[in-house]
């Protein structure tokens, strides 16, 4: 049936709150038509209301394969379980849930979606207003018997689920009605039963009435009818057809009748596990398949509702196998429900996601559980043996120079036909003879610098007499990097992650598959030769960056390399873990009054134009007030003027001028390019405030010939890098003599600065006694406490 209020299209109503103006609504009567009187009224209402649509067309046929897919999806249903709409106390309903939930459908609704809700709920919404009138007639009878106006306690008797689905239904409906019509969406209600399904004739009219709705604009309210609904048959499912036993099998049958593309079903858990949730080794079973039941324990049902995990792969199974696909999630979590339905639509990683399409290798999780176990086995290597890996993938470039140069040059060919990439991107992506060599001897540092790092002491106590502690280095654990357009990254960071003993998951960017592909194959050989190829996973899977940095019990330490909005984009979307890196790349040199003519326009030539794409290259030059209009100052400009850099004057540096540069719109701009700031101080105090205020704490230089000048400028700046007459390109791992870099760190926690070994390793404490107890150094002990410092024996290297 369809609901006559909840088809009346109302705006928003101002001066009462939405659960005040919800309240009232629930608590008005409701008076139910024929569909067919409705649907005519409808068709009067709605004649002339434009409708919003957007561009989603999509055959029927199979299922998505892919989460990511899922943005396609036109025709939704959404299954609200009877935990996700029912209080905690099983009795009413959780108002502010269900508010929201109505709010992400509406969103979906006007981006020109056809959105569909199963609702349970009637149930406990009609035993509120049961024992509300029963507790009622009680204290008006016990008042009139005893004369008197104090209540003594009263039992409210158990009430029968028919009743109070009777009783709660219009409820129900009201609510939905109200909720809705605060976001000038009209809703309406369906109730059927199993028999709706199995007559022909009433199948046909409930699937033209829900095609009318739908072509309206209009949101179906679908339940089953509990207060007529006979109990469901045993084992009553027919050859292609699932029985409507609860609301789970309603929606997964609706959904194939409608020929759905998705159904979100809300249950208070997070998915389906591999076993019963709550217990110890529960794993959320990201993406289900067909056959997969076997590897699933089932627990207890809801607290709640008819149904339970089984059922719900049961029908969600069966939904599937029909053409619609389905995403089982938790829409009771207070930090998640407000965005659920919306998450799951834009393709995220939330609960269960059931496909057909099962992928040849291991999922993500799958693959930070090898390198976790892989990472824990290559820290127990000798250091030598793993130097020796090293020194075998930096051969290993070399000697297959010719492979790697070839699937670059697919990549870029690719890039350039696109056309997607930005000149400094594309420069990023292309790998040379030189960078290949270069890349060599890099590992080849590496290599030779790690034979005292995983297991080196770096501090012995003596606690008391026989009783000796120790610090040493360890691996962090595991590590994902993510980075973009430079494959060269690729081999850098692996030799880092096996010098440093750290499992590795490695997210690189499609413009460098072909490249990447390459040199993870040829670092999977070098591995091999001590058999520890899982430590290091290439992700191939279509994983958003979004998705990976939620995998906090996995991953250790997230570094990301590329632009300053894929590391702003990766630290906001970290969940519990670590972000290790620098989000802008805003470099200063400090011209002093006292600076070298020739020391100056070589080291901002270099600092500027050597690779102007690189996170250290200077974007902001800053001039003494002295320079200005000096022969000095002529032979800068006249550099950057032959070197094409574009100029923009600061405020300061602006006003000195009558025709000046475009002035800049921001002090706090990273070009990336052939573009940089000249702002005017008064002094090199002037230029360290300058620098703390729009700097990124990155790489700052002075140039001067002013020792004194020169040292109060290294020790004022707050940055991870501070130089003095030389330039700032020279931050860098490499430059360092530390092999390489995984990135370069403005945190002031754990690494800072170009990040090498020394980064990726963290410390544990061992402890060595003889049968010592605490309370032997009591104040009435036999032991005292030494705290003496031992001094560390040498390690050598074999």
């Amino acid at each position: 049936m369809l609901c006559r209020a909840a088809l009346r299209c109302r705006g928003p109503t101002h001066g009462r709150s939405l659960f005040s103006r919800v309240r009232t609504t629930v608590s008005s009567h409701l008076k139910y038509v024929p569909a067919s009187v409705t649907a005519q009224q409808h068709s009067r209402q709605w004649s002339n209301i434009p409708f919003m649509t957007m561009p989603l067309i999509r055959s029927h046929g199979k299922p998505f394969a892919h989460r990511s897919e899922l943005k396609h999806a036109k025709r939704i249903v959404v299954k609200l379980g009877s935990a996700v709409v029912t209080r905690g106390d099983e009795c009413g309903l959780a108002l502010g849930r269900l508010a929201s939930i109505v709010e992400q459908v509406s969103v979906l609704q006007n981006q020109g979606r056809e959105m569909m809700i199963v609702t349970s709920g009637a149930v406990a919404f009609g035993k509120q207003r049961l024992r509300h009138e029963i507790l009622l007639s009680q204290s008006v009878r016990q008042a009139l018997h005893s004369g008197q106006n104090q209540l003594k306690d009263m039992q409210v008797p158990v009430l029968e689920a028919r009743a109070c689905a009777a009783a709660g239904q219009s409820g129900l409906m009201a609510l939905y009605e109200a909720m809705f019509t605060q976001y000038s969406i009209c809703a309406a209600q369906i109730l059927v039963t199993n028999l709706d399904f199995h007559d022909e004739q009433k199948r046909r009219n409930l699937n033209g009435t829900l095609h009318e709705l739908l072509r309206m604009n209009i949101v179906p309210i679908i339940n089953t009818n509990d207060a007529v609904v006979p109990p469901p048959e045993p084992n009553s499912d027919l050859q292609g057809v699932i029985s409507i036993k609860d609301n789970d099998s309603l929606a997964a049958r609706l959904a194939v009748e409608m020929k759905a593309d998705l159904i979100i079903v809300l249950s208070d858990v997070e998915g389906l596990f591999d076993s019963p949730p709550g217990s110890d080794d529960a794993k959320l079973i990201d993406i289900f398949y067909p056959g997969d039941q076997q590897s699933v324990t089932f627990g207890t049902k809801s607290r709640v509702g008819m149904g339970g995990m089984e059922a719900k792969v049961k029908a969600a199974l069966w939904a599937l196998q029909g053409g619609t696909s389905v995403v089982i999630a938790n829409g009771t979590h207070p930090k998640i429900s407000g965005h659920v339905i919306t998450d799951i639509v834009e393709g995220k990683k939330v609960g269960t996601f059931f496909s057909e399409v099962k992928p040849a290798g291991p999922t993500v999780e799958q693959q930070a559980e090898m390198a976790r176990a892989g990472g824990r086995n290559l820290a127990t290597l000798k250091p030598e043996q793993r130097a020796e890996v090293i020194y075998q993938l930096a051969d290993l470039l070399t000697d297959h120079r010719d492979e790697i140069l070839a699937a670059n040059r697919k990549d870029m060919e690719e890039a350039e036909d696109k056309g997607r990439l930005a000149p400094p991107l594309l420069k990023r992506l292309s790998l040379s003879t030189a960078k290949l060599n270069s890349l060599a001897i890099g590992l080849r540092q590496i290599a030779a610098s790690s034979q005292d790092s995983v297991g080196r002491v770096i501090r012995k106590t003596r606690i008391a007499k026989e009783l000796e502690l120790e610090q040493v280095t360890v691996p962090i654990g595991v590590l994902l990097v993510i980075f973009e357009s430079r494959p060269d990254c690729l081999p850098q960071v692996s030799a880092l992650a096996i010098a440093s003993g750290n499992g590795l998951l490695l997210k690189g960017g499609k413009e460098a598959a072909n490249s990447n592909q390459t040199l993870y194959r040829l670092t999977q050989e070098a591995l091999a030769i001590h058999g520890v190829k899982d430590a290091i996973q290439l992700v191939n899977t279509r994983e958003e960056v979004e998705d990976l940095c939620r995998l906090n019990k996995l991953i250790d330490l997230i570094i990301p390399r590329g632009s300053s909005q894929l590391v702003r984009d990766i630290q906001k979307a970290a969940k519990g873990i670590p972000v290790m890196g620098h989000s802008e790349g805003i470099c200063h040199v400090y011209v002093d009054s006292e600076a070298s003519v020739e020391k100056v326009t070589r080291i901002v030539r270099d600092s500027k134009c050597e690779y102007p794409a690189a996170c250290n290259a200077m974007e902001t030059l800053l001039i003494h007030r002295d320079v200005l209009r000096t022969p000095l100052f002529d032979q800068i400009i006249d550099m950057l003027r032959v070197e094409q850099v574009k100029i923009h004057a600061g405020p300061k540096f602006a006003s000195y001028l009558t025709f000046s540069p475009s002035e800049v719109k921001s002090l706090r701009t990273e070009y990336g390019d052939l573009e940089c700031c000249i702002e005017v101080v008064d002094g090199v105090q002037d230029a360290i405030e300058h620098i703390h205020k729009y700097g990124s704490s990155h790489t700052d230089v002075i140039v001067t010939e002013n020792e004194a000048t020169a040292e109060y400028f290294l020790q004022h700046v707050d940055s991870a890098c501070v130089f003095w007459n030389t330039s700032t390109r020279f931050s860098d791992g490499y430059r360092f003599g530390l092999g390489a870099e995984v990135g370069i760190s403005t945190a002031r926690i754990h690494a800072r600065g170009p990040v090498g070994i020394e980064g990726l390793l963290t410390t544990k404490w061992l402890l060595r006694g003889e049968n010592h107890v605490v309370s032997d150094f009591s104040e009435h002990g036999s032991m005292k406490y030494l705290h003496e410092s031992v001094p560390i024996p040498q390690r050598t290297s074999s």
